[in-house]
């Protein structure tokens, strides 16, 4: 039996030869899959960085150019703010005049939005009483024989007065004059306040 025991002792050596052989190139197979797999691993690890890094980039530039635009429509809103202040003043500054400077812009504009010479001036409460009988006077003085009249009746405005000559009405007051000269005069007055 020593002969079987040496033939079974070789059939069981040739096998473990083979099965470590076998298990060897299985682990050289293992070993470059997982090296394949790695790899393809590091590569969409990579792609997925930068795809992350470019959406991150993306969402910064987005938010900074809202951010831009938000600051320039405030810089916007707030120049827009500073010129309609500026013709706010501007009114004032016309109301506030020196009666006698006063006076002759009232009679002026009177005198230049008459058309037959007898109309009615109408002025706000406090210039009626203040300068109604001088703005009267020297408009009829600047018109060749005019009959302005001081109307009895007052009107709701900072300043200026309202020609009126039965149903039809001259609008001159400052806030109105004030604003025909806006349209003209926002461009100059934004380029003197902002440049």
């Amino acid at each position: 039996m020593k002969g079987t025991e040496k033939i079974i002792a070789h059939i069981q050596a040739d096998a473990k030869a083979q099965a470590d052989a076998i298990l060897a190139q299985t682990e050289l197979q293992c070993a470059e899959i997982r090296k394949s797999y790695e790899a393809k691993a590091k590569e969409r690890y990579g792609e997925k960085i930068r795809q992350g890094v470019k959406t991150c980039q993306d969402n910064i530039d987005s938010v900074e150019r809202i951010n831009q635009m938000e600051a320039r429509k405030a810089i916007l809103a707030l120049k827009q703010d500073m010129v309609s202040k500026s013709f706010e003043k501007a009114c004032e500054m016309l109301v506030q005049l020196p009666k006698d400077k006063y006076i002759e812009l009232l009679a002026k504009l009177a005198a230049q939005a008459s058309v037959t010479g007898d109309e009615e001036i109408v002025l706000n409460a406090k210039d009626r009483t203040a300068v109604g009988a001088a703005v009267t006077e020297r408009a009829n003085a600047l018109l060749s024989g005019g009959k302005l009249s001081l109307s009895a009746d007052t009107g709701d405005f900072a300043g200026g007065l309202i020609l009126r000559r039965g149903n039809i009405e001259a609008n001159c007051t400052i806030e109105l004059l004030v604003e025909l000269c806006r349209g003209d005069m926002s461009a100059q007055l934004a380029k003197v306040l902002f440049e």
